[in-house]
């Protein structure tokens, strides 16, 4: 890892050889925090799902009061960029690293808020008559969302930008679900109007879960910058295929 370059307070400067064990515990310390909300972020998403497809106001219950905790860590975690950019005047690696902290922390939060959607449509749910017809289909975009943000996150800790740029190329595969699951759900709507309502809040989950894949994209791009300080967001797959193909310098 090359660390950057900080004002150790007292006029000197310290090369990157020579960072100060303080500022190395400071940043891993948002890193494993960081970490820590992603993976209460995927066991919402998780625990959303399964609220939905069984109808489980219990677990609906819990993912929403989970999101105050996603949220909080979000808060916390900004607040030590925060500081840390002031105290520590970071450079080079170590400002990529706050700065793709600070946007993955965002990122994480949305995917909070998708889970808990998901949740509250689960709750209308589990009072009305469930309309079947698209339950593997939201499954299989639950599934592949969480593996993408599972994958992401373990790419950004072990600084794999192999591995980030593999999960942006799986960005796809969940598609042909996501659009199954739309003409069923509308199939459903024609052939029995009175299950509109239903209908709807499964339409609504199927889009928030496919979010997630959306938002675990924007993780693995960060990896990217991180490692390489090139920003990768919105290239085409031809693009990816040939960061892939070289090999990133690590």
């Amino acid at each position: 890892m090359a660390e950057g370059r900080y004002d150790s307070g007292d006029g000197s400067v310290a090369g990157r050889q020579h960072i100060s064990a303080r500022f190395s515990a400071e940043l891993e310390a948002i890193k494993n925090a960081l970490l820590e909300m992603g993976g209460k972020t995927e066991s919402q998403i998780n625990l959303a799902t399964r609220a939905l497809l069984n109808g489980a106001g219990d677990v609906a219950q819990e993912v929403v009061a989970m999101d105050k905790d996603i949220n909080r860590m979000e808060v916390d975690i900004d607040e030590q960029c925060a500081r840390i950019i002031a105290r520590r005047q970071p450079a080079a690696f170590d400002l990529r690293l706050i700065i793709s902290i600070a946007k993955v922390t965002t990122d994480l939060e949305r995917i909070g808020d998708e889970a808990t959607r998901v949740a509250r449509m689960a709750l209308k749910s589990s009072i009305r008559e469930p309309v079947r017809g698209a339950e593997s289909q939201t499954m299989a975009i639950a599934e592949h969302g969480s593996a993408m943000l599972r994958r992401a996150l373990d790419a950004f800790a072990r600084l794999d930008v192999d591995a980030a740029v593999r999960v942006l190329l799986s960005a796809q595969s969940a598609q042909t679900d996501y659009e199954e699951g739309m003409v069923l759900l509308q199939a459903a709507i024609s052939n029995d109007p009175t299950s509109l309502k239903s209908c709807m809040d499964q339409i609504w989950a199927l889009r928030s879960l496919d979010r997630v894949g959306d938002h675990a994209c924007n993780v693995a791009e960060q990896v990217v910058y991180l490692v390489t300080a090139v920003d990768i967001r919105h290239v085409d797959e031809p693009t990816l295929v040939k960061l892939l193909d070289s090999g990133a310098d690590t």
